[in-house]
Formats: C-alpha cells, structure tokens, sequence
C-alpha cells in the first residue's frame, strides 16, 4: 500500500541532478539542493497520489506531458538562480 505522496516531488528529483549538472560555479551543497528543490515545488502542481496504481499512472503522465517537464526544469532553473544569489551558509 503507497501512503499519501506528491508524486511532484520525485519529478523534481529525477530532473534536479541533471540541471544542476549544467551549472558548474554553483553551490551543490544538500542545503542548497533542498532549498532549490522546495523552491521549484512551490512553483509547480501537486499531483497527490495514494496507491501503486495511481504511481504508475501519474509516472506515465509524466512521460507523455512534455510541458510538465519544461514547467519542473524552469522552477528549477529559478530556484537556481534565487538560491545561488541567497544561500543559507556562509561559506
């Protein structure tokens, strides 16, 4: 049985590491990631999901809805940008 999920959430993982490869003088820090990640999920929709079934659905979604990706790949990019401007750490 899948508990309650935003299945956004693992988007937004699956593609940050990718993005975050194409950005060399950046801070890659776990603090950095997190606040870029919660950054990017602000700035897209939920998709709740609460069984196996309603995983492989939405994974499948996320597959053929090409927009989708380019909306989590531009959250993203703006997290990028507000967090590398601000980050949390002094170093």
């Amino acid at each position: 049985m899948c508990q309650l999920k935003n299945y956004s959430e693992e988007a937004v993982d699956k593609l940050l590491a990718k993005v975050l490869a194409k950005y060399e003088h950046i801070c890659k820090c776990e603090q950095c990631q997190r606040d870029i990640k919660a950054y990017a999920l602000n700035y897209i929709a939920p998709k709740y999901i609460t069984s196996e079934k309603g995983e492989i659905y939405a994974r499948a979604l996320s597959e053929i809805d090409k927009q989708q990706t380019i909306n989590i790949i531009n959250a993203i990019m703006r997290g990028i940008e507000v967090v590398s401007k601000n980050p949390k750490h002094t170093y």
